[in-house]
């Protein structure tokens, strides 16, 4: 990966004297990536990878700065934060366009096509002229259009946020939700009327960045760590704390424990 701009002196020794670093998040309140336990502190499969990457840069304090979701990006090059980590998937479109890094993967997203426990809809073949709900400008709408492409499902119906799909769902406007396996964790956790169909399905890239995304190191859907161009020293800093992670089993316990762990967190990179 090429880095652009001025490179700081070391942006990690920048963090290590600050003796915290300081992570963008939008997703607070989101099960099971980053939410408030009864006690009012920090829970969630993203604030446990959050602390071991502290410890494993040698950094003793890590600090959460919450903030919107389009503001992330902005506030990281403006070093309103020294990372992203905000379940945030690493694209081209991002690192091309955004002139973000990112580290390698430390989680994988993918759909599942769901309904509510006492649906009609028994399988996949089912869905034929079904309404289909999801988030505008996913890349799960993308995979919810490519079904209806494929004559499995009959439209796509776009909402404004994560959890209005489920409301629509649940109140009869919509069949069943495409939407990612993390995402139904929340859900199901707050109210266990909800089951799958089928297999799970990966991330399809946008038709303008197919070719890029082919060409890319990681598999489509890996959640990564976002990064400043100007500091590749904490960027090869936090890949080798995530392998570090890999190697001794730490990163599959995490996930484990927050019921994200399946075949496909196995192999993240291509």
């Amino acid at each position: 990966m090429a880095f652009t701009g001025v490179a700081n002196a070391n942006c990690l020794d920048d963090i290590k004297k600050a003796g915290v670093i300081k992570a963008g998040n939008a997703t607070l309140g989101t099960k099971p990536f980053l939410y408030k336990s009864e006690d009012g502190s920090l829970t969630g499969f993203e604030w446990e990878l959050f602390q071991e990457l502290g410890k494993r840069l040698g950094v003793a304090k890590q600090e959460y700065v919450l903030t919107e979701w389009t503001t992330l990006i902005p506030g990281l090059k403006a070093s309103r934060w020294d990372i992203i980590l905000s379940s945030m998937a690493s694209t081209q479109e991002r690192i091309q366009n955004a002139g973000v890094s990112f580290s390698n993967p430390y989680a994988l997203l993918y759909d599942v096509v769901i309904v509510t426990n006492n649906s009609p809809i028994k399988s996949v073949d089912d869905l034929k002229g079904k309404v289909l709900g999801s988030t505008l400008g996913s890349l799960d709408s993308l995979n919810a259009s490519v079904l209806v492409e494929q004559g499995l499902a009959g439209s796509v119906q776009d909402f404004n946020d994560f959890s209005l799909p489920f409301t629509a769902l649940r109140n009869g406007q919509v069949d069943a939700v495409v939407m990612d396996q993390g995402t139904l964790l929340g859900q199901q956790e707050a109210l266990n009327d909800l089951h799958t169909l089928g297999e799970p399905i990966t991330y399809r890239p946008k038709p303008e960045w197919a070719d890029a995304e082919a060409k890319a190191p990681y598999v489509l859907g890996g959640l990564a760590i976002g990064i400043r161009n100007e500091c590749p020293e904490l960027v090869t800093a936090v890949n080798d704390a995530l392998a570090s992670m890999d190697a001794d089993g730490t990163r599959k316990a995490i996930l484990e424990k927050y019921g994200m762990w399946s075949d496909l967190q196995v192999k993240l990179m291509k």
